[in-house]
């Protein structure tokens, strides 16, 4: 198992496999609440690619899944009650995680997690912090086992309607 950043050639094959997994989320539980072809989709990669973002797990029979880490919360953060006080830019955000559906139970998801919190350990980040729809039970799961802690639901003031509330979580490193 690789996981690297995403590079150019690999946009259309990521941006693919993020509407299988929608597609997938759409025929079972689609607990992040995404949509298919609008988010996470080809042009988020791209877009993501292009900022040094995007991240792709595979292995010689293809991807694996895929993440985006960088230090934007694309929301209001400071709503939350942290248990550390670390100025945006000082930590890291996780984002649009997701695994192959065939491949899932095999410990894909806490490789990606365990490999984000080397990367900001490795770039001098304080932190890892994040947020998932709050009915997500299987993404709350996965970062609880990797040790970061529930800091409760928080409006982001994203402007979404479907989702008022995030569940917020943070690992302070």
């Amino acid at each position: 198992m690789e996981i690297r950043l995403c590079e150019e050639k690999d946009i259309a094959e990521v941006g693919a496999f993020y509407d299988r997994v929608v597609l997938y989320l759409d025929e079972t539980v689609n607990y992040p609440k995404w949509e298919y072809k609008k988010y996470p989709s080809e042009h988020s990669v791209k877009e993501k690619t292009a900022l040094r973002q995007q991240f792709v797990c595979l292995d010689d029979e293809g991807i694996l899944g895929a993440f985006v880490l960088n230090d934007d919360p694309q929301g209001k953060y400071e709503n939350a009650n942290w248990s550390a006080v670390i100025p945006q830019g000082k930590y890291m955000v996780c984002h649009t995680l997701a695994t192959n559906p065939a491949m899932q139970g095999r410990g894909i998801g806490r490789e990606m997690v365990e490999y984000c919190i080397r990367y900001a350990k490795e770039h001098g980040y304080s932190a890892i912090r994040l947020d998932v729809v709050p009915d997500n039970v299987p993404a709350r799961k996965l970062y609880e086992k990797c040790g970061f802690r529930y800091a409760g639901d928080v409006d982001l003031e994203r402007g979404i309607e479907m989702i008022p509330l995030f569940s917020i979580y943070e690992l302070v490193l």
